[in-house]
């Protein structure tokens, strides 16, 4: 007679056939367990990861608007200053120019020893010119050789539109350097926006991956990049006004 397992024997090695299998199943159950666990903590990193960018790349956007319109109306302000300073220019070379006439009228008549055409040649001149004009004949430019060439190099001969038009030059070019900064702040925001706009590429990409790792990766550089741009933003000038 052949030997073979007893009745006791056989559900002794069904029993521990079926404990195993219990125990593979719970390890199973476990392994599984776990990658859901890691698979939440990563969709929730990258949830809050993706909500700061969101909110970060919306300022930057916001900012650098701000500084392109900030850019665009101080190069306007410096372009019609620019005119203005142009208008007051040519305004007091035609009075130069009046100036000059009016004298050499008045010289024409003093070498021909005219008093009468020497009175009506003065009484042209303009009021802030015949000011200058007297303080030039005081210096006896006659017999001193060291007297200025003409009234118009006496330190009283004015010209309130050369002077105006002096001003708005340099307002012009202050407005002009005003506006270059806006627009270098307004290209350093959108250049912060790009790293922003590379984040959520990284974000959006990390949900293909069924690896955990490979998504922990991408949230952890993302979040490199979006600390980067936040500092960035900080070493920006505020909003302008």
């Amino acid at each position: 007679m052949s030997e073979g397992l007893s009745p006791i024997e056989a559900g002794k090695k069904l029993h521990e056939h079926g404990e195993h299998l219990h125990e593979h199943d719970e390890a199973g159950d476990g392994h599984a367990g776990a990658e859901d666990r890691h698979s939440r903590i990563v969709q929730i990193c990258e949830a809050v990861l993706l909500a700061l960018v969101t909110i970060t790349a919306a300022w930057a956007g916001y900012s650098a608007a701000r500084w392109g319109t900030a850019s665009r109306v101080d190069i306007a302000q410096s372009s019609t200053l620019r005119n203005l300073a142009t208008r007051d220019d040519l305004t007091a070379i035609s009075l130069r120019n009046f100036d000059a006439s009016t004298f050499n009228a008045w010289f024409i008549a003093f070498t021909l020893n005219s008093p009468q055409k020497e009175a009506i040649a003065v009484r042209r001149f303009r009021p802030q010119f015949r000011v200058a004009f007297d303080a030039w004949l005081a210096t006896d430019p006659l017999h001193n050789p060291h007297a200025p060439p003409g009234p118009t190099y006496m330190p009283q001969y004015k010209l309130p539109a050369q002077a105006q038009a002096n001003a708005l030059d340099n307002e012009a070019d202050a407005k002009f350097n005003a506006g270059n900064a806006a627009a270098l702040t307004g290209d350093n925001y959108v250049r912060i926006t790009v790293f922003l706009a590379a984040v959520l590429f990284l974000v959006g990409i990390g949900s293909s991956f069924k690896l955990a790792g490979v998504r922990y990766a991408l949230v952890a550089f993302g979040s490199v990049l979006l600390i980067l741009s936040i500092v960035l933003i900080l070493r920006q000038p505020g909003i302008p006004s």
